[in-house]
């Protein structure tokens, strides 16, 4: 099977280069399954009903989150009705789920979503929580497993992959924006640190530059914006996986004006 993960949407630049590109994609690269991270994609803070609504007719089939799900309180109802995920390490009261299993491609695929621990709200171990999820669901006949680890701390996404590796399928890092340059499979498990926003490419991790400016200068906390107008990258993971395994895996950087960038993930033997 083909999944095709799509890093933090930032606001409505993020949407609408998913709009733009996703359909595309999907056909030409063949892809069977796409989830993308939701925790930004209203105004930059939550997910609304309507932009979820406006998301999931694009051609995605599973969204995850992260620190921000909760700032948008009437999303809570759609745990219910859509495929949406939380992070599984909050307490099993609360509302929701981080861990769902799809049929895909004549096989089971589950998505987690695990949190972690660095400049986080407080919740539950997020190294025992993924552990203990992927032995569950291993003992459940699920091979094929794939992990937005939505954290802050590098160090972290990289003790996960040590954890991990050999066990699930793919580990893809959310939260910082940013992407990193360490796509890789090793031991059969996908990797990167961060895959990197979609949205706003202009500016400060998808916010106007101003409000985080004046906060750098003066200390003062400060309003965060997403511009109105900018230029935009989408940026997502190709996987390709067999058996439970990642055979392929690649990066594709997509620019408002036209130009594409891909990398190829290097295999550790």
């Amino acid at each position: 099977m083909r999944i095709l993960f799509i890093g933090d949407i930032v606001g409505r630049p993020g949407r609408e280069m998913i709009k733009n590109h996703l359909p595309r994609l999907k056909k030409e690269h063949d892809v069977d399954f796409v989830i993308a991270n939701y925790e930004n994609a209203s105004h930059g803070f939550g997910l609304t009903p309507k932009n979820a609504d406006e998301l999931f007719v694009t051609g995605i089939d599973c969204m995850t989150g992260g620190n921000h799900t909760w700032d948008k309180k009437e999303l809570l109802p759609l745990f219910e009705t859509h495929n949406i995920l939380r992070p599984h390490n909050y307490p099993p009261e609360v509302e929701g789920t981080g861990c769902k299993v799809f049929d895909v491609a004549g096989e089971k695929l589950a998505v987690l979503n695990i949190m972690g621990h660095y400049g986080m709200p407080m919740c539950e171990n997020p190294f025992r929580c993924a552990k203990e999820s992927v032995e569950s669901l291993r003992q459940d006949g699920v091979k094929n497993i794939f992990l937005d680890f939505h954290a802050e701390a590098t160090a972290e996404k990289r003790g996960m992959m040590m954890l991990l590796q050999g066990q699930i399928s793919t580990i893809v890092g959310t939260h910082t924006h940013v992407s990193t340059d360490d796509l890789q499979i090793s031991n059969g498990t996908a990797y990167i640190t961060d895959i990197g926003l979609s949205g706003c490419r202009d500016n400060v991790i998808g916010m106007d530059a101003k409000g985080p400016l004046q906060q750098f200068l003066t200390g003062r906390k400060a309003h965060y914006d997403v511009p109105k107008k900018c230029k935009k990258i989408l940026q997502c993971l190709i996987v390709e996986i067999e058996d439970g395994l990642a055979k392929k895996a690649f990066k594709l950087k997509i620019l408002d004006d036209g130009r594409e960038y891909r990398s190829e993930a290097w295999v550790e033997e």
